[in-house]
């Protein structure tokens, strides 16, 4: 598929751009000014604290390995199939009309959610998509194949002029491109239903509680709506992000005017009256994504990364419909000194799947690892050049994390390294 993107900024747009990145002291991700100046690995995985938002106790555990424990040990599920089967009751259409409303890009985890409901449950999901930045082939066969299996689905094309902008202002003003995707991803699953009066949402996963993060949900179905843009946004909602483009001359009054809702929850009032609510199906399930994978691949048609495994990680299974997604998670190894691999295999050793010491040779192996394959796509999208995205990327490597030396940029620390190498594999 020949792609045409055409020229993103006005010359003066993009000096100003430039400017706002060359000049500011500080990153608009409010996460940064709070990481951990000295570098610590979880004693059981390993994943570091500079994850943010993730605690790590007297005992050098993180807060990812706690809840795992806690999942294994601490929760009566059949308590919580009880009380899954009562709020779904509540909802259930006596008509055949829509009951829930699903995200769902056919990829292995919202495939399983959406399918459990629908099967087991006897909900009828209506099920919505954000696309993409750039559809990879597999992306678009695994969302076909999913359709196919038997669901109603609402894509969400955003105006690509506008989506294009808000991804550049995001790579450098942010550090990460994929950060408009967000918006959507999060959000649009609530205007539809808002719109169509489907008060119940289903999401997968609380994310911060399987991968570490903020704990405050960590035993409740859902998020409180007051804490979306600080856990899930980087404290940067897109009327924010907008703001600072008209004042860099990147968005005309049109475009502003233009800016399409699905960005953006609808107002909490509207949400309160609605009631609306969402959940995630791994409160009252235990959340394991291997296993997911197995289903979905059974029920919906789910098939793995032809290529083999994604580059920066040894997994084939996760994150394979955008051809930007690579980047997303190099620049959180960029920010964060972790990338994709650290992240699945953390989670892999939470599961029981894989030891320590296996965690580490993968991380040592793949983490870090540069996305090349669509390299050429992603800067034709956000309309840069190689070195541009160089100086983003340099600009982010904290200091507690990287050293330049005369070979180039080397992470301070890592979890293969002797005074890291701490704990038994369990």
């Amino acid at each position: 598929m020949q792609l045409k993107f055409g020229k993103l900024l006005t010359p003066e747009a993009e000096a100003n751009l430039q400017a706002a990145f060359t000049e500011r002291s500080t990153s608009l991700d409010a996460q940064l000014p709070h990481q951990p100046k000295k570098v610590l690995f979880c004693k059981r995985c390993v994943v570091s604290n500079q994850r943010p938002r993730i605690t790590f106790d007297e005992e050098g555990v993180c807060s990812a390995c706690r809840f795992a424990e806690y999942k294994q040990n601490g929760v009566d599920w059949a308590a919580r199939e009880q009380q899954l089967l009562k709020l779904l009751e509540k909802y259930r259409s006596r008509n055949g009309s829509y009951d829930v409303i699903v995200p769902s890009s056919g990829g292995k985890d919202s495939a399983y959610v959406a399918h459990q409901l629908k099967e087991k449950y006897g909900m009828n999901p209506l099920t919505v998509k954000f696309a993409p930045f750039i559809y990879t082939d597999i992306g678009f066969q695994n969302f076909y194949n999913f359709i196919q299996s038997g669901f109603d689905n609402l894509v969400c094309w955003p105006n690509g002029i506008i989506h294009r902008k808000l991804a550049r202002m995001s790579l450098d003003l942010l550090g990460d491109a994929w950060h408009p995707f967000g918006y959507g991803q999060l959000n649009y699953a609530f205007q539809v239903a808002t719109k169509f009066n489907i008060p119940l949402v289903f999401f997968g996963e609380n994310g911060e509680a399987e991968y570490g993060g903020a704990s405050g949900s960590n035993d409740r179905p859902s998020h409180d709506w007051k804490d979306w843009d600080k856990v899930y946004l980087k404290g940067m909602m897109v009327d924010q992000m907008v703001k600072h483009g008209q004042e860099l001359g990147i968005f005309s009054e049109r475009e502003v005017r233009e800016l399409p809702p699905f960005y953006q929850l609808p107002p909490i009032e509207e949400l309160k009256a609605k009631d609306t609510q969402f959940h995630w199906l791994g409160y009252y399930h235990k959340w394991i994504p291997q296993q997911n994978f197995y289903y979905a691949h059974q029920h919906t048609g789910f098939e793995t990364n032809p290529a083999g495994r994604s580059e920066g990680t040894y997994s084939k299974y996760a994150s394979l419909d955008d051809r930007t997604d690579g980047f997303h998670f190099y620049l959180a190894f960029i920010k964060f000194g972790i990338g994709r691999a650290t992240s699945d295999a953390a989670h892999e050793v939470r599961d029981g799947h894989i030891t320590r010491t296996e965690a580490v040779s993968l991380v040592k192996r793949y983490d870090g690892e540069f996305p090349q394959l669509y390299y050429k796509d992603f800067l034709e999208y956000l309309d840069i050049t190689d070195e541009h995205f160089q100086s983003v990327c340099d600009l982010y490597r904290a200091p507690q994390l990287w050293d330049k030396t005369q070979d180039g940029w080397r992470l301070k620390h890592a979890c293969w390294q002797e005074e890291h190498l701490v704990g038994k594999d369990r």
